[in-house]
């Protein structure tokens, strides 16, 4: 070969000081090209293992058959932490052919009942944490099995999909087999009996946070006996005895965070929660209708407290949270992600907030609500353009979604993809302004760099906001 490459060699010159120089030096010295041809066999491990992180895991264990060497790179803990198979129908087929590379696998991320059913044959026995979407035909059967096999599970999710087809029973297979258990969120089932829900406080005394969202019935007085808990979501759950909740949910002597969203609590219930808990930090009430329509709400003394609400402006009342409030505004989620100096249990609050914030606008993008489009035009479409730019994967796949729904413009000629639609992402707003703000917040440039995210989801769903944005003639350049 005749190329050469220029290469940094030190040189101590004057004093003993060491400078940089370049020389020229042929290919042949770098014996990783020969007759032009590179040979991949000696290319230092770390180079090969940033490229199977940059490959999916189907690929990753393609190209890990090639040779020993890369079998051996491609079996790497580093790269078989978590595994995210949403894009990919996980079968038994498939579980088998991974379960030698997941030996230390922790977290795992799934789509459907079908590949909860593969689950098992994964053998991953150090399994942390499991988040499974779109899981309405998951059985007890296969979640307890899935528990049974996993004992060291903290986290455990399921949603945003009803899960219509669990019921307590798999509840308590839970509270008996995962007692390191520390988050618990699962939507949509109809009934949380009281035996359920005391399973869990006997038997996960590590379980600080509790989502039954958009349940038909949840006993208020059973959680009032989970006394590890910190945070607490029923945000859409329904039938809820609000005069027990207010009477008994204040005793949680550690509840610092709870999300009542898309619920009909009243804003006496509201009060009497803020006013009573002496460690409650923030109460989320977003959607609320029988507290919005109260006009006595504006009286409402939060005793320090924080409440987040439809009339209130919560990029204000997130920065009460911090002492200096000088530069927050608008930045105050991305300040806070950028901030060096992290206090560990505000760090908790936030972290927690953007998941149920993402959550319930989400949801509430769904419902498509009347009389919210001032909402999403003065906060809401910055919200979520914030919580795009979160470090937590779902919380930026929930804002995408919601983004990219809602800021179709009023075109009747434009098509709708009719597979988004049935992802039951109904079209928010069809209002050319509210595209417009997503554009004045930066909304375009965001979209533009999730577009490129390696997690496939946020990236369909970015690249779909862009092209609902290029529907109208202002925004097509």
């Amino acid at each position: 070969m005749s190329r050469r490459v220029r290469r940094k060699v030190a040189n101590k010159g004057k004093d003993g000081v060491v400078s940089l120089s370049c020389h020229e030096t042929g290919v042949e010295d770098l014996g990783t090209e020969r007759n032009g041809v590179v040979d991949w066999t000696i290319l230092p491990d770390d180079t090969v293992i940033h490229l199977f992180s940059r490959l999916n895991y189907r690929d990753r264990a393609s190209l890990s058959s090639t040779c020993r060497a890369w079998r051996v790179l491609a079996a790497s803990q580093c790269l078989w932490s978590s595994l995210d198979v949403r894009a990919h129908k996980l079968d038994t087929t498939m579980a088998t052919s991974l379960s030698p590379r997941c030996k230390n696998l922790q977290k795992l991320k799934f789509r459907g009942a079908e590949s909860a059913d593969a689950v098992i044959h994964l053998q991953a026995k150090n399994l942390c944490e499991i988040n499974g979407d779109y899981c309405r035909k998951i059985t007890d059967a296969t979640l307890s099995v899935i528990v049974a096999r996993h004992e060291a599970l903290e986290s455990i999710q399921l949603g945003p999909d009803f899960c219509e087809r669990i019921t307590g029973d798999a509840i308590k297979a839970i509270a008996f087999c995962c007692p390191k258990l520390k988050k618990l969120r699962l939507s949509g089932i109809k009934d949380v009996f009281a035996d359920a829900i005391n399973a869990l406080a006997k038997h996960c005394p590590n379980l600080i946070d509790i989502g039954f969202l958009d349940c038909l019935n949840v006993d208020e007085a059973a959680l009032g006996n989970i006394l590890s808990v910190r945070f607490l979501s029923v945000a859409g759950s329904s039938n809820m005895n609000w005069s027990v909740v207010s009477h008994l949910w204040h005793k949680l002597p550690k509840l610092i965070g709870l999300d009542v969203s898309r619920t009909d609590i009243g804003s006496t219930d509201v009060s009497r929660l803020l006013f009573s808990s002496q460690s409650l930090k923030v109460l989320c009430a977003l959607n609320c209708p029988v507290l919005e329509e109260d006009t006595s709400v504006s009286t409402i003394k939060t005793k320090g407290k924080l409440l987040l609400s439809l009339f209130s402006d919560i990029f204000i009342e997130l920065s009460s949270l911090f002492a200096d409030t000088t530069k927050k505004g608008r930045n105050v989620l991305l300040d806070w992600r950028c901030s060096k100096k992290k206090d560990k249990n505000l760090n908790e609050i936030m972290t927690w907030l953007e998941w149920i914030l993402s959550h319930t606008l989400l949801r509430t993008a769904e419902s498509n609500p009347q009389g919210l489009d001032d909402f999403w035009l003065k906060q809401g479409a910055a919200l979520l353009l914030s919580l795009m730019q979160s470090s937590q994967e779902d919380v930026q796949e929930r804002a995408a979604t919601g983004l990219a729904t809602f800021v179709v413009i009023d075109d009747e000629n434009a098509s709708i993809d009719c597979r988004r639609a049935e992802a039951a992402i109904a079209n928010l707003s069809v209002n050319a302004n509210v595209a417009k703000a997503v554009a004045e917040e930066g909304g375009i440039n965001i979209l533009a760099l999730l577009a490129r995210s390696m997690n496939r989801m946020v990236a369909e769903e970015a690249a779909g906001g862009l092209w609902n944005l290029s529907v109208g003639e202002e925004h097509k350049v």
